[in-house]
């Protein structure tokens, strides 16, 4: 990476999206940065579950779950939304090493996986999903970093002082004459790094003497606080996913919005705890929260 700074200016330029190269075997950046960020959120989540009386162990099997979920999926939603350009070469469909996920996808994998994973271990899903969400924002600000590395998910054109250039073969048609663009790849980053600080500081509440928060309320603080960025971003990017004139992703970002508003309103307003496939009094008596 080339980071050209001043006060207020600085300019991206991806040094290309391969770390090493032997013959066959290729490493690239944006696969190290996926597997980073699933190693270090399994080691967060399995600290936060020590701190809530949960077997740290029960995360890392969920962790072999939520990849085996949200990593197919992820690949699967944005196949299916880019269809027109894997029609004529379909070997390219399992290439992800080249890029091409959708958080989306991979979150709705997450879930279908860890509702099975909690119903076989009889554990309330939500205690699950508050255990994760922080992993899981945090990885969604270290993966970001794959789309600098490959020069895509970049915004418009911009003479900001802040900037990405993108080379000539990245650049859409209609933007051959720019050079440098929205870097909505770090945009989205810091705004991650930010909700999880917020995640954070909820978790650790109950240890300052105040209540724990009621199951659920993390994961669905991070539906509403991740998707309110999401939004105002994805509205900056060339390469949105579409779906006629709609960008999905804001789509979505919207109906996670609108769930996780309903979601708090039901816990906190109607005092009724959250639907669940496990209810909290017949949950595995070794993975309690206090």
């Amino acid at each position: 990476m080339i980071l050209n700074t001043s006060i207020l200016s600085f300019t991206f330029t991806s040094p290309g999206s391969e770390i090493l190269k032997l013959g066959p075997f290729v490493l690239r950046w944006y696969g190290l940065l996926i597997a980073s960020a699933v190693l270090i959120g399994l080691f967060l989540s399995q600290y936060l579950a020590s701190r809530r009386q949960v077997d740290p162990e029960l995360l890392g099997d969920l962790a072999v779950w939520l990849v085996i979920g949200a990593i197919p999926c992820a690949r699967i939603y944005y196949v299916l939304f880019q269809w027109q350009n894997y029609a004529e070469h379909p070997a390219d469909i399992i290439a992800i090493w080249k890029g091409g996920i959708a958080i989306h996808g991979a979150i709705i994998g997450g879930i279908i996986a860890s509702l099975i994973f909690a119903r076989l271990n009889r554990i309330p899903f939500w205690q699950l999903a508050d255990l994760v969400a922080p992993s899981l924002i945090l990885g969604q600000a270290i993966g970001r970093w794959g789309n600098f590395f490959n020069s895509e998910a970049f915004g418009g054109p911009t003479d900001l002082p802040w900037k990405l250039f993108i080379p000539l073969d990245r650049r859409p048609l209609e933007y051959m004459d720019f050079e440098y663009f929205h870097p909505t790849f770090l945009y989205e980053s810091l705004w991650n790094l930010m909700v999880f600080g917020l995640l954070l500081t909820l978790f650790f509440r109950g240890l300052r003497g105040k209540p724990h928060l009621k199951l659920g309320t993390l994961f669905l603080v991070y539906m509403i606080s991740y998707s309110l960025g999401r939004f105002w971003i994805e509205g900056l990017r060339t390469d949105s996913l579409m779906l006629g004139p709609l960008r999905i992703a804001q789509v979505v970002s919207l109906l996670a919005i609108g769930l996780g508003v309903a979601g708090l309103s039901w816990l906190y307003l109607r005092r009724r705890p959250l639907p669940d496939v496990v209810s909290a009094s017949n949950k595995n008596t070794g993975s309690q929260i206090n």
